[in-house]
């Protein structure tokens, strides 16, 4: 039988978590507040990689481990979702370098940064902005190109990745970079390889697929088209069947030189050539600025389109990471002075 005593400190109890119990607020009787979940995203993940998301869709994946000689861009989405780039030469085993899309140099100081026999390797020594947004997503990054792994830093690169959504899918993927000799000068000796160089899908490639190439002076194939200068080289072709897709590659009018000589091959990559025509040095004091934009595109290159795309890369601005004086930022992204 309960006490008396007890069943009134029951009951005092039982008052007094009704109340506490009252006066919260009940979750499921909250209104939920709307959140904001931006467009574009740069979403790190694991094993040294990094994606570039629009409109809840991978366009690009940026790996930067050290099992490759060099960090690259792969796969480059188009509007269909299939990659217009590839791993590797189709048909050449001695071309496993060729990765995707990605950053390298012939002759550096005499180094050989393109090829997989070399020593000279190209890392990532730092990430600097992940920035997410509606209308962008970018990337920048802190490169070392060294001679030997590890070995001395002949030059830095901070590349910048501004990724943007275009109608129908499509998108375009600025590459900004800004290269420094580190301590001495370094020259970039002349050749037909490098800076920014693509490998795309065998499906697109003129010999292994059927695909074309064309520059913006209106000529198709590598015979009219190699060597040339031109504003952007197109490479397009069939993706799945019944459907066209390609990659039309810009030249920034201010980069150095532009418009720039195009290193191009019917099996399946071009590539800007920044010293096909003569070897530069880069002074410590002197850095060097290259812009370039690669737009995924939907059906064969329309010239008209193309112009237009130009023309708003041409007064897009350049950005220079900065230190940050906001919470939780180390750098930040402004846009640099000319």
């Amino acid at each position: 039988m309960t006490q008396p005593h007890s069943r009134r400190a029951f009951l005092s109890r039982a008052a007094l978590t009704g109340g506490v119990l009252a006066a919260l607020p009940c979750p499921a009787l909250t209104a939920a507040q709307p959140s904001v979940v931006p467009r574009c995203q740069v979403v790190p993940l694991a094993e040294h990689q990094t994606a570039l998301r629009l409109q809840d869709r991978e366009k690009a994946r940026w790996h930067f481990g050290t099992q490759s000689p060099r960090p690259f861009f792969f796969p480059f989405n188009g509007p269909s979702g299939v990659s217009l780039t590839r791993m590797g030469h189709p048909g050449a085993p001695n071309h496993d370098h060729h990765r995707s899309v990605w950053f390298a140099h012939n002759k550096v100081n005499g180094l050989d940064f393109w090829g997989d026999t070399s020593t000279a390797r190209i890392r990532q020594k730092q990430w600097l902005c992940y920035e997410d947004g509606d209308d962008q997503c970018v990337m920048a990054v802190r490169l070392g190109w060294f001679d030997g792994d590890p070995g001395r830093e002949l030059m830095e690169q901070t590349l910048i990745a501004v990724a943007r959504p275009l109608e129908g899918g499509e998108h375009t993927l600025e590459l900004q970079s800004l290269f420094r000799a580190v301590d001495q000068p370094v020259e970039l000796g002349r050749t037909n390889f490098g800076f920014l160089a693509v490998r795309v899908a065998r499906s697109i490639s003129g010999f292994f697929g059927g695909g074309t190439l064309t520059d913006s002076e209106g000529r198709r194939g590598e015979p009219a088209v190699f060597g040339k200068r031109a504003r952007w080289m197109d490479y397009s072709g069939a993706v799945t069947d019944g459907v066209v897709e390609g990659i039309t590659y810009f030249d920034h009018p201010e980069n150095p030189g532009a418009p720039t000589h195009w290193h191009v091959r019917e099996d399946g990559w071009m590539g800007a050539s920044f010293s096909m025509k003569e070897a530069r040095t880069l002074e410590p004091d002197q850095p060097l600025r290259l812009r370039y934009l690669l737009h995924a595109h939907a059906g064969p290159v329309d010239p008209d389109r193309a112009g237009k795309v130009l023309d708003t890369f041409a007064t897009a601005p350049f950005y220079a990471v900065m230190p940050s004086k906001a919470p939780h930022r180390q750098f930040e992204l402004r846009p640099a002075a000319k």
